[in-house]
């Protein structure tokens, strides 16, 4: 049996007003129309970090500055592993245009509840509602 290759993927948690920063993904997009932390995933040389800033830049052209790593989750999908680890960031520039994201929200914590994630983000938004 072959083994699954493993994906590694970024998210940012941007939180403003006791609002956090979501995206939805594009009707084209593989899991379509679901809701998830922006970033997206790591290319061979690349930090996390540096995958942060520039998927953040291509997709939405935000400016973000990144900070710590706060959870990490391993999730298994039908072809492949996915490895996410969610940063803390914050807005350099409060500018959000969604060029490779079909729409945006800024939710609450109680609001989470009312969008579909996928499994890898929904499990990083329980953590997140559990307080880690």
């Amino acid at each position: 049996m072959v083994a699954k290759p493993i994906v590694r993927v970024v998210a940012a948690l941007v939180e403003q007003n006791a609002r956090f920063l979501i995206t939805q993904r594009r009707p084209e997009a593989t899991l379509p129309l679901l809701w998830e932390f922006p970033g997206g995933r790591v290319e061979h040389g690349e930090s996390d970090k540096d995958a942060l800033v520039r998927e953040l830049s291509e997709e939405m052209e935000i400016e973000i500055e990144v900070g710590d790593k706060i959870f990490e989750v391993t999730r298994e999908y039908e072809r492949y592993f996915i490895e996410l680890a969610t940063y803390t960031c914050r807005l350099v520039r409060p500018h959000i245009r969604p060029i490779k994201v079909h729409d945006y929200r800024w939710v609450s914590r109680e609001e989470f509840a009312e969008y579909e994630f996928p499994g890898a983000d929904q499990d990083t938004v329980d953590k997140l509602l559990k307080g880690k």
